[in-house]
């Protein structure tokens, strides 16, 4: 499994998600679903506005995406999310029955590959594209946010 041509230009699109998110004070991760290069969702992390632990980026860009294709699979689908999803999101993946998920930056800690979650058996999975951004934007945000406290 490779990156495609394009992967680096929605990833840059997750990217502005997650810089939205930073800028509203939110943990910056982003996410954007495409179908046939056409971008049909979008989600940043909403968890503090919301009041929701609930409300993380995948989560945000699959219910928009369900919504816009008008059911609840995501067959022939791609997320791509600045960092890895947590068990939680890998979960809803899985349900979705996702094509394809291609993250930025590895979380060691909370990532649903290390917690032992799992993906559909169909659905390919992609880790490290623009992961320097996708970390330095989170480790930015933790540095600010200690800065402040």
């Amino acid at each position: 499994m490779e990156f495609k041509l394009d992967d680096t230009y929605f990833m840059k699109k997750a990217l502005q998600e997650a810089e939205i998110a930073f800028e509203k004070g939110e943990v910056p991760i982003g996410a954007v679903i495409v179908v046939k290069d056409r971008i049909i969702a979008r989600g940043h992390n909403l968890t503090e506005q919301l009041h929701d632990v609930t409300a993380h980026a995948e989560m945000q860009a699959i219910t928009a995406a369900s919504n816009f294709l008008g059911g609840k699979y995501l067959y022939d689908c791609t997320l791509y999310v600045t960092l890895e999803p947590c068990q939680m999101c890998a979960g809803a993946l899985y349900w979705s029955q996702i094509a394809r998920v291609v993250f930025g930056a590895y979380d060691p800690q909370r990532g649903f590959t290390v917690m032992g979650g799992q993906l559909h058996p169909k659905t390919e999975l992609l880790g490290g594209l623009m992961e320097e951004e996708a970390g330095e934007l989170i480790k930015r945000f933790f540095i600010q946010k200690r800065n402040l406290n």
